[in-house]
Parts: structure tokens; C-alpha cells; sequence
């Protein structure tokens, strides 16, 4: 059978978990390397023939059905590598590119977390259009804002903040809130992986202007990428017709699970920018394909997952962060006299700031060096949920430890960073909505 490695951002999970209770299991708590023991709350009751399992990797995403119309050869396959260095790291982050920030002075590093992304040059959209964490949905449930031709359900897993969608049947889901993407655009999430998983999930850009529905999978003019869980990345274009423009797959090492631990986590990061995409795990810059989409299609976000219908081969899915627009942080701080970032970000309800900010600091930094004679003042906000004088201390920590981290690990001068923080104050966004909370939650930097 043709094997067709449909895979958009297919980020595997390897799911090897002991049931100790119905609707459990147990596992090792990788991401903190410790010995705690994580529950997760799993349907048990998939019956599915394993008869049906095929050879070598298939999709959930199709082909175009062949008709007689069949006569437009398809375009020779091309192989796009990516030449850049790793580093390895489990920590799990959000943030976008910038080319720019390749010039920034790397030396000095103290931050462990940040040093392990010293690499990482990826700097979020300028503006935040929608925001996933499924705290709107009930534990056992299919996300209300989600659409799929399969099944899964809201999990907790305790050890880490928040809900996951646990995504376990072969087929196809997809935002329903979120429309066609703009030609710039950036999307981060974090996916969970599960040892002896040997499954696949896929994201998908789908061409909407095809006239298909979403679940029906069909991928003409479409763009994928995908990761497995034994370690392997894929990425194919499609021209008009499903056949194969480009394609390539090689080794990561994201998704390898140490020897007696049982999952691990990892930050996706996407970006857009016409043609061009980015793909980044953790601080790895994956792909770097410059002409990946046509810049006249009309791309909507999917995901897909192959279990090969077995069992206990769960993806865990949460923090989705779509976001538009590609940041000019020299204009925005220097000519326009400020500078607002959503992707600078800390653990919940703390000052500690994630790695994945490395990028975003980064370019902060490039501009400030080569602009001496700026001082700017770092405000922290954030959202309204809390307590409102927790929150005003809050975000003052918050711009403080910027302000260390852009002294102490990027080597600008104390001196001319000043610290402000406003707590819930001053919204930008709606504080009813995920995606407005996402846009509150923010730091500014002005030029003084």
C-alpha cells in the first residue's frame, strides 16, 4: 500500500500506561523527573478490530478521489532540509520567530531554563486571536469548541496545571472556532507523548477553498507536518490534485523517553509567514521551508492522530496559543516608542519565566544593544482572574525578574531598565474570553 507520511505537525505521544484503576492509569512524572506517580483519566472501552491495522504509516488525511480528469502529472518531489543545531530539552514553552534575533550576544547565560534555549529565536504574533486550555469543559468530555469524525476527552493529570485533551482514536478534530489563518500567523501548543506509544498525530493545513469539509480529510493544496512518537519528523506539501510536491523526514530526539520514565512533554511551535514555515520542538528549529504554502490558499488547522485501532495510544494536547501578525520589534520599540509581547511567559501565578520566552528576550536584547543610548521601562499586566492586589504584586515581580533576566543573562545595563507592574488594570482584550485573558496577559516595554 502507497504509504503516504500525511503528517502537519504530527506530534507523537508514546502512551505506555499501567491501568491500576478502571478509567487510570499510572505513570513516572517525567517532566519533573521525580518519582511521583501521574493519574490520568483515560476511556478504557475502545473495541476496535485490530484486523484493520495496515503496513508501514498511513493518514486520516486523503488523497483527492482519482477521476479521468487525472491529467496534470504531478510535480517531482523535493527534499527541504533543515542544517541547524540541536539542543535537547523537556521543557515546554510558547513563543514565534524572528530571523533577526540571530545576532544577539549569548554569552553570560545564568538562567538555566533560558540557557537551554539559548538557540531558540522563534517570537510570537503581535496580536493573540485565539487561546486553548479547555478550562471551559467538563473532565470526560469532547471539547464544546472542537469538532471531530473520532473521540477523545478533558483529562487531568495531576502534577501539572490545568486540563489536556487525551486525542486516542484514529481520525480528525479541528478547532471550530478558529477561521481561515492569515498569511502570517503563529501557533504553539504543548503535546504529551506516552513510551510504547508507536502511534502518530498529524497536523494539518487544509486548503478550505477546495469545497471539503474539515473531517473529510482530503488534502489538496494542503501542508503537513508531524512527529512520531519513536522518534522520527515528517513534513509533505500537496499540490492541487493530493499528489506530492515536497517531502522530507528525519530524527528528533524530543520524544525519546528516558529509561524507566514513562512520558515526557514538549512545546510546538509554528509559524507562518506566506510561504515560508517554521517549525520548531522545544528550542529546536525542525523545518525552515521557504516555500511550504501557496501564499493564494486559504489554510484552516487540523489535527489528526493514527493509532493503528489499538489501544492505550493517547496524545495529550493543552495551552493551544494562536496568535497573527509578525512582530517588528525595532519599529514598534524605537520609532514608535513601545513594545507589547505576549510571549514573554512565566509559570501560573508566579515570576519564574519559561524558556521558551529565550526568543522574545532575545530580540528585546538585539535592539537594546544596538541602541545605546535607549532606556526603556518594563511594565507587567495580566488577566483578571485572582485576587486584584495579588495580581498588581504579581505583575510587578514579573517585570522585575525581565528586567534580571535582560541584565544578568543578555548583558544590558541595569541601569537603563525600569520596572512597573499593573496588575488587571489596564486590559487590552476581553477578560470573558480565553483569547482576551491571552492578550492581557502581557509585557510592555517603553521607551523612555
Amino acid at each position: 500500500m502507497q504509504k503516504f507520511l500525511t503528517l502537519v505537525m504530527f506530534l507523537s505521544i508514546s502512551v505506555c500506561a499501567k491501568a491500576q484503576n478502571t478509567g487510570q492509569r499510572v505513570v513516572n512524572n517525567t517532566k519533573n523527573q521525580t518519582n511521583n506517580r501521574v493519574e490520568i483519566r483515560a476511556d478504557q472501552s475502545v473495541d476496535k478490530a485490530l484486523n484493520k491495522i495496515e503496513d508501514g504509516i498511513g493518514s486520516v488525511f486523503k488523497k483527492k478521489d482519482k477521476s479521468a480528469k487525472d491529467q496534470k502529472s504531478s510535480s517531482p518531489e523535493e527534499m527541504e532540509q533543515d542544517t541547524g543545531n540541536r539542543e535537547n530539552s523537556t521543557d515546554s514553552g510558547a513563543s514565534n520567530s524572528s530571523s533577526s534575533s540571530s545576532n544577539s550576544t549569548q554569552a553570560g547565560l545564568s538562567n538555566p531554563s533560558l540557557q537551554a534555549y539559548s538557540k531558540f529565536d522563534f517570537v510570537p504574533g503581535e496580536k493573540v486571536i485565539a487561546f486553548e486550555d479547555f478550562s471551559q469543559d467538563a473532565i470526560g468530555d469532547f471539547p464544546a469548541r472542537w469538532n471531530t469524525n473520532s473521540s477523545g476527552e478533558v483529562v487531568t493529570i495531576s502534577g501539572l496545571d490545568g486540563k489536556w485533551l487525551a486525542f486516542k482514536d484514529d481520525g480528525v478534530l479541528y478547532p471550530e472556532f478558529l477561521e481561515v489563518l492569515p498569511e502570517n500567523f503563529t501557533i504553539e501548543f504543548d503535546l504529551g507523548t506516552f513510551k510504547e506509544n508507536q502511534a502518530y498525530t498529524q497536523i494539518m493545513f487544509l486548503d478550505e477553498s477546495n469545497g471539503r469539509g474539515l473531517l473529510d480529510g482530503y488534502r489538496e493544496n494542503a501542508v503537513e507536518v508531524g512527529i512520531e512518537a519513536l522518534g522520527r519528523v515528517y513534513f509533505n506539501t500537496f499540490d492541487e490534485y493530493g499528489a506530492a510536491k515536497l517531502a522530507n523526514n528525519k530524527n528528533q530526539s524530543q520524544y525519546y523517553i528516558p529509561e524507566g520514565e514513562d512520558y515526557t512533554f514538549a512545546r510546538i511551535s509554528i509559524w507562518r509567514q506566506k510561504s515560508r514555515l517554521r517549525v520548531y520542538i522545544n528550542e529546536e528549529k525542525i523545518w525552515d521551508i521557504p516555500r511550504a504554502f501557496t501564499e493564494a490558499g486559504a489554510y484552516r488547522f487540523t489535527m489528526g492522530m493514527i493509532t493503528y485501532y489499538l489501544e492505550n495510544r493517547e496524545f495529550l494536547m493543552s495551552n493551544l496559543r494562536f496568535a497573527v501578525g509578525a512582530p517588528d520589534t525595532r519599529s514598534k520599540l524605537i520609532t514608535e516608542g513601545k513594545f507589547i509581547t505576549q510571549g514573554i511567559v512565566f509559570d501560573s501565578g508566579s515570576a519564574n519565566i519559561k524558556p521558551e520566552s529565550a526568543g522574545v528576550l532575545k530580540e528585546i536584547a538585539v535592539v537594546l544593544q544596538e541602541n545605546p543610548s535607549v532606556n526603556v521601562q518594563i511594565v507587567g499586566h495580566t488577566d483578571s482572574d485572582g485576587d486584584e492586589n495579588l495580581n498588581l504584586i504579581l505583575s510587578q515581580k514579573r517585570a522585575d525578574a525581565v528586567k534580571n533576566a535582560l541584565s544578568k543573562d543578555y548583558g544590558i545595563a541595569a541601569s537603563r531598565l525600569d520596572t512597573d507592574g499593573k496588575g488587571e488594570s489596564e486590559p487590552i482584550g476581553d477578560n470573558k474570553t480565553l483569547a482576551g485573558k491571552a492578550q492581557n496577559r502581557r509585557v510592555e516595554f517603553i521607551k523612555k
